[in-house]
C-alpha cells in the first residue's frame, strides 16, 4: 500500500527499490549504523535485497521514507510496527548524519504515530536505544516517552550487543 503524509518540512512516503541509492547513503555510514540492529551495508545490492524483502502492504507495519520538501531528497526513514509481546507499537528510524539535530525525526515520527493512531488506534508506543545513544534518548523524550526499563539488543548478525533503555508512552 502506498502511503503519503505531509508535515511542515517533510513528505513521508513508502520507499521502493528505486530508493536504494539514497537509502544506501545512510545504511552504509558507520556513524548512522553504530547503534542500529542491521549490519553495515557494504554494497548497494544488500540495500536492494533488503528493500525487496519488505512487506510494504503489511497491516501492522508502517515504514516511510523522509523526503525534504525543500529539495525532494530522501534523507531518512522510520516508522512503527506492532509488537504483540509488548502489546505496544515499537518505533524505529534512521537519518543521514548531515541532518541530525534539526528536529526532523521527531517531526516525522509524530506524524506517523498520529496517522497510525487514526487508522489502527494506539494505546502505547515503545522505543529501544543504546544507553550511549543520547540522540535517540532526546527523540524519545520529544515524543513524550519516558524510561520504562533496562534491556539489551543485538545486531542481526550478532556482531554487537548493546546495553539499552526501553522507553514507553501510553495514550
Amino acid at each position: 500500500m502506498v502511503r503519503r503524509i505531509e508535515t511542515d518540512r517533510l513528505i513521508l512516503r513508502t520507499v521502493t527499490v528505486d530508493d536504494a541509492e539514497d537509502i544506501f547513503k545512510w545504511a552504509s555510514d558507520p556513524d548512522v549504523n553504530k547503534f542500529m540492529i542491521y549490519p553495515l551495508h557494504k554494497d548497494i545490492e544488500v540495500t536492494k535485497e533488503w528493500l525487496r524483502s519488505r512487506d510494504i502492504d503489511g497491516n501492522d507495519e508502517f515504514d516511510l521514507g523522509f523526503v525534504l520538501k525543500e529539495t525532494g531528497e530522501l534523507i531518512g526513514q522510520g516508522g512503527i510496527f506492532y509488537k504483540e509481546d509488548l502489546d505496544a507499537w515499537a518505533i524505529g528510524y534512521n537519518l543521514r548524519k548531515e541532518y541530525w539535530g534539526q528536529g526532523l525525526v521527531p517531526e516525522a515520527m509524530k506524524a506517523i504515530i498520529d496517522y497510525v493512531d487514526k487508522e489502527k488506534g494506539i494505546h502505547a508506543i515503545v522505543g529501544e536505544f543504546a544507553k550511549d545513544n543520547s540522540k535517540s534518548r532526546r527523540v524519545m523524550e520529544k515524543l513524550g516517552m519516558t524510561y520504562w526499563k533496562d534491556c539489551q539488543y543485538s545486531k542481526f548478525d550478532g556482531s554487537a550487543t548493546f546495553d539499552a533503555y526501553l522507553y514507553k508512552r501510553e495514550f
